[in-house]
């Protein structure tokens, strides 16, 4: 197989060198047979003689005899001439500049180097010209084309262009393109998934959270004791967290008490005060039945609190005895406050009759300390005391609403007073305490509410769902009516002692007292009155049981939550 690139082997003959192809290899053709080429000498042996015969010229382009070569310029001979395109002897190669230049300087000219572009060569080339590189040539020594003439030779043969190839350009802006939306989509995916899993473990929580605060509060179905059909009364509402005080108003001026529970309720967040009529039936410390007025006054304050404990099944944690002028001191110090009152209060001081009122009924009145003590313990001829009493949680209210939520500030509030505390409350706890319902009647979320009772002082049904379950969270427990008989005693004979004479003889007959006061005036005769046709027999037996004639037992009315009342009159004998 022949190769373009076999130089003088093959059946053609001596080859010559046209170019260099991309890889910058030698690219030769057939030379005609007028060409003499020179023996090859690479050592310039010959001392630059030309030689004849089958010699290596890779270069050769013209059929004239050629130097020999000679890589170290030691003389002539076959010189190296790349750039040889006529026929004309060129001078020996001199690679280090020392053979001697047309002008006699011994120096090379410079060559302005350019790079060729020839498609690759295959199998025999065929004729082409190349581009050759301009060479600065001896004047005396510029070849020609054989006619004498030098070769015209033109810029843009020197030319090289590289073409831009805007199709790659192209390829690689999409080839970015692509994978720049397919990281924004896989970018997205991944940010859509974060969402998801953020969500579902946000749900998560909420869920997890409402059903402890259900399970928490006794609401999940199927948990709470009446679900379950165990009988007993323990509801949701007994197992939220309360804070329960008892507040005792003592009207130093007039007498009497009002009494209320001030409920804060940790787990709802609501505030109420309860309002407690004094005729609640409560059970006095040696097991007798008496009523809640008659216990604050005769137990005192640890031992109502502990009736109330046992009537309402609650956990009260003190009692905070308000006396009327400290109740005009707090008002003042919080600022006045505002109530729609209900009724017209007389002035206390005033002098004459027919004098304006110290309080005019309507909404938004501003009340003072002295109008808020007035209007708090007012009532009215003919009024229940349930009316004067709603008038008090009025007051109360009014009063939350005013003050401090800061409990430092409250407690300095508290202090401020000058009044004492009974333990186990100190000034810091009620501070506290009443800072919260401050902050709770400020927001809308404290509340009212009065204790429903029947006539004799025992709870009703709608007391213990609405009040004492709902709000207390606890379990009513009246006296039992089935226990001993309540008997309440007025003393009409006009000595003071026959109250206590009669209390004895009750209690050593089996029956329990009730204190109902000492009448104006006396009276000759003296009544057992009973209200219910099934206490006959009972009052029959009390009037046997304090010597009384059995014509003096009459069936009548009975206020208090006594079942039997007795008025003695003079013909009363406490030795009979």
């Amino acid at each position: 197989m022949n190769d373009g690139y076999d130089a003088g082997y093959g059946d053609g003959g001596p080859y010559e060198l046209v170019g260099y192809d991309e890889y910058g290899r030698p690219v030769y053709r057939q030379a005609d047979g007028r060409q003499t080429q020179q023996q090859y000498d690479p050592y310039g042996q010959q001392g630059g003689q030309p030689q004849q015969g089958y010699g290596y010229d890779p270069y050769a382009t013209g059929g004239r005899q050629q130097p020999a070569y000679d890589p170290y310029g030691n003389g002539g001979g076959y010189g190296y001439d790349p750039y040889a395109t006529g026929g004309h002897q060129q001078p020996a190669h001199d690679p280090y500049g020392q053979g001697a230049h047309p002008d006699g300087t011994g120096q090379q000219p410079r060559v302005t180097e350019q790079t060729a572009y020839i498609p690759e060569q295959s199998g025999h080339a065929p004729e082409r010209t190349a581009h050759i590189p301009q060479q600065a040539r001896p004047a005396d020594d510029a070849g020609d084309d054989g006619d004498g003439s030098a070769p015209d030779y033109r810029t843009e043969q020197f030319a090289f262009v590289e073409e831009p190839d805007d199709d790659s350009e192209d390829v690689i802006d999409w080839l970015k393109f692509t994978e720049n939306r397919t990281e924004r989509r896989e970018e997205a995916r991944r940010r859509a998934r974060s969402r998801i899993i953020a969500l579902t473990v946000v749900f998560a929580l909420v869920a997890a959270g409402g059903v402890g605060y259900l399970w928490y509060a006794g609401k999940l179905p199927g948990l709470s004791a009446s679900d379950k059909g165990t009988g007993t009364t323990t509801t949701a509402a007994g197992a939220q967290k309360r804070d329960v005080l008892v507040v005792h108003l003592h009207d130093t001026e007039n007498g009497g008490t009002s009494t209320a529970l001030l409920v804060d309720n940790a787990t709802t967040e609501q505030g109420t005060t309860v309002l407690l009529p004094n005729s609640l039936a409560l059970t006095a410390e040696d097991g007798t039945t008496t009523t809640l007025a008659k216990s604050v006054e005769d137990d005192g304050s640890e031992g109502t609190r502990t009736a109330l404990d046992t009537v309402l099944g609650t956990d009260i944690e003190g009692t905070w005895r308000l006396d009327t002028p400290f109740l005009l001191t707090l008002v003042d110090l919080v600022g006045n406050i505002e109530v729609d009152t209900d009724a017209d209060v007389p002035d206390p001081d005033a002098k004459k009759k027919g004098q304006a009122p110290l309080v005019r009924k309507g909404k938004g009145q501003t009340l003072s300390g002295k109008m808020a003590v007035a209007y708090a313990t007012h009532r009215g001829p003919g009024e229940a005391q349930d009316a004067q009493l709603e008038r008090f949680g009025q007051v109360l209210h009014g009063v939350l609403r005013k003050l401090t939520s800061d409990p430092d500030a409250a407690t300095t509030t508290v202090q401020t007073l000058g009044q004492i505390i009974e333990p186990p409350l100190t000034d810091a706890d009620l501070g506290a305490f009443l800072a919260g319902l401050s902050d709770l009647a400020k927001g809308g979320d404290h509340h009212t509410q009065l204790l429903p009772v029947e006539e004799d002082g025992t709870l009703t049904a709608e007391a213990s769902d609405s009040v004492v379950k709902d709000v207390l969270g606890g379990t009513a427990k009246s006296p039992d009516r089935d226990a001993a008989v309540t008997v309440s005693v007025r003393n009409a004979t006009g000595d003071e002692d026959d109250t206590e004479k009669a209390r004895v003889v009750l209690l050593n007959g089996g029956f329990t007292f009730l204190e109902g006061g000492t009448a104006g005036s006396a009276e000759s005769a003296s009544e057992v009155v009973y209200a219910d046709p099934a206490e006959k027999e009972n009052a029959a037996e009390v009037a046997k049981t304090l010597g009384l004639p059995a014509d003096a037992v009459t069936k009548g009315k009975i206020s208090g939550n006594a079942r039997v009342a007795v008025v003695l009159g003079q013909d009363y004998d406490p030795g009979s």
